[in-house]
């Protein structure tokens, strides 16, 4: 299976507008974050989208996505949910449904919110999304695959990451709690919220952020749902330092194999 990076920014953007910091000024292009979102690509070709930010028209287009099967939310802020309508092109590409999976909560925001798209298939109407929702407890099977919702504390919030073979994504973090610690061993891949340098009463910071990382001891670790505040080339350059191997700032477009 591939995993790619399709934003690894935070709520605002990087650049963040009218900002004329080193980070937003930068001509890296590892400095320029859409916001966070991703894509798992399954062997036999399915693609599962983990939340459908406002960028989501724009990180399609750059990474050449034609086809969506399922979407994962984590959450329904606006930076992790607000590109659903964006859902309708893959609906009338491939003439079908795509469920969402989400917690119960989430599943009765979207409900509310975005109720319109929420519509069985017609056979000649394809011009508003075609969604359907699936509230979710446990762990479940998707396209044959075993995908475990991780609970994690968002500020006030009881969202999930996820967990999909030896991966697991925890986005939008400022607790992760023991129970959910036991369903992250032997992980090859963790993709981990790194909010900036200081800290935030909804994020983790990098200090925090590393803590999680040496007790949940990946092989590989990766930074997401970073702010301007984190400059890559600087960021790469202080996690090279630092008592745990295989640690790495995330970038837009990075793409990563797992079992």
């Amino acid at each position: 299976m591939q995993i790619t990076l399709l934003g690894v920014g935070s709520s605002a953007g990087t650049p963040l507008v009218g900002c004329g910091c080193a980070t937003c000024i930068s001509d890296n292009p590892r400095n320029k974050r859409t916001r966070c979102s991703s894509l798992i690509t399954l062997d036999a070709g399915e693609n599962i989208l983990i939340d459908t930010g406002p960028d989501l028209r724009s990180q399609a287009l750059r990474e050449n996505i034609k086809r969506v099967d399922a979407v994962l939310y984590t959450h329904t802020h606006a930076d992790h949910l607000h590109g659903i309508d964006d859902l309708r092109a893959f609906c009338q590409i491939q003439r079908s449904q795509i469920p969402l999976y989400a917690k119960e909560d989430a599943v009765a925001h979207i409900s509310q919110k975005f109720g319109y798209a929420l519509r069985e298939p017609m056979a000649t109407f394809w011009d508003l999304p075609v969604l359907r929702t699936e509230v979710i407890h446990q762990d479940f099977a998707l396209f044959g695959v075993k995908i475990t919702p991780i609970p994690i504390i968002h500020g006030k919030m009881h969202i999930y990451g996820y967990r999909i073979g030896n991966l697991a994504y925890l986005t939008d973090v400022s607790e992760i709690p023991e129970s959910s610690l036991a369903l992250l061993n032997d992980l090859d891949i963790l993709l981990i919220d790194c909010l900036r340098e200081t800290a935030h009463p909804t994020h983790i910071n990098i200090e925090q952020s590393l803590d999680y990382i040496g007790r949940i001891k990946a092989k590989q670790s990766y930074m997401i749902h970073m702010t301007h505040d984190l400059e890559y080339v600087s960021l790469n350059a202080k996690l090279a330092n630092q008592e745990y191997a295989n640690v790495f700032a995330g970038y837009d477009g990075l793409k990563l194999s797992f079992n």
